[in-house]
């Protein structure tokens, strides 16, 4: 099978899993004929239920080779036993749940080293949900849905897994009204993007350097890089943030980003063409 650079699918939550699963459909087309494990170490309940949802969903797709890593206690992440469920994989898919989950049971272990490998020998690494809150560096952990951020408010933040620098990811973006915090958190953190993605929404992040959006949501990019003001650091922690000279990018299927420029444009030749012709066609999460 010939190997695709490396590629991250970071997807909003509630990606259709029974109609024409477009996202998940991306999925088993960069995996090809290889070898995919799908990850319920971030759910606390009825993982072989969702496991068995995603298997359905992939075996209709095409993808031959599935494979379950499940981890309940972090010393299952040394066992040689879970180590071979990576072997020859070339994409790793981590199911929705709680994200600290993820980070606290495999983070700095030798699955989460095994996962790097993959990725960087040209592997893709998906995740939805919390899946794909903890791709990045520093993550968003809980607190400060449909508000307006205020200085002392309840966004709670942790270090991610890393396999993105400079982004926080938001997901289930609009649905929960997770604007004022995601906002809160570039305003704490202005060298990094925030990216808040829609549900049945997808960036695909193609060598780290730019992403595609895929599904039939938006996606927000937060730019704080010129930002001239903001009252974050200020003593009053129940004042509502203000910012200054912020930028936001509102990006849907059809066009990218570019890491690097920090800049978006309009997807042309093959990238456009890899994409469904009809937003029609998208399934309702």
């Amino acid at each position: 099978m010939q190997r695709m650079d490396r590629t991250l699918i970071i997807i909003g939550g509630h990606e259709d899993r029974t109609a024409d699963k477009v996202i998940l459909g991306e999925v088993a087309r960069r995996v090809g004929s290889g070898k995919l494990v799908v990850s319920t170490v971030a759910m606390k309940n009825n993982p072989n239920e969702l496991f068995e949802q995603y298997e359905q969903a992939f075996r209709a797709l095409g993808v031959k080779h599935l494979f379950k890593l499940e981890i309940n206690a972090r010393e299952e992440a040394t066992r040689d036993s879970k180590l071979r469920i990576l072997d020859d994989a070339v994409g790793v898919f981590f199911t929705g749940g709680d994200q600290v989950k993820i980070t606290s049971q495999i983070g700095d272990t030798p699955i989460f080293r095994r996962v790097q490998e993959i990725y960087e020998a040209g592997g893709v690494i998906a995740g939805t949900s919390a899946g794909a809150a903890v791709m990045s560096e520093t993550m968003l952990v809980q607190g400060g849905d449909e508000e307006s951020h205020v200085i002392g408010g309840s966004v709670r933040m942790a270090p991610g897994l890393g396999l993105i620098e400079g982004v926080i990811i938001d997901q289930h973006f609009m649905e929960r009204g997770r604007v004022g915090r995601l906002i809160g958190a570039v305003a704490q953190n202005p060298k990094n993007l925030g990216i808040g993605i829609d549900e049945q929404t997808a960036i695909v992040v193609e060598r780290e350097k730019e992403f595609y959006v895929l599904g039939s949501g938006a996606v927000y990019v937060i730019d704080g890089t010129e930002v001239s003001y903001s009252n974050v650091a200020e003593q009053d922690l129940k004042k509502t943030l203000s910012i200054y000279d912020m930028k936001v990018h509102m990006l849907s299927q059809g066009h990218r980003f570019d890491l690097i420029a920090v800049r978006p444009s309009q997807l042309t030749g093959r990238a456009a063409e890899k994409l469904p012709e009809k937003e029609e066609e998208m399934a309702p999460a």
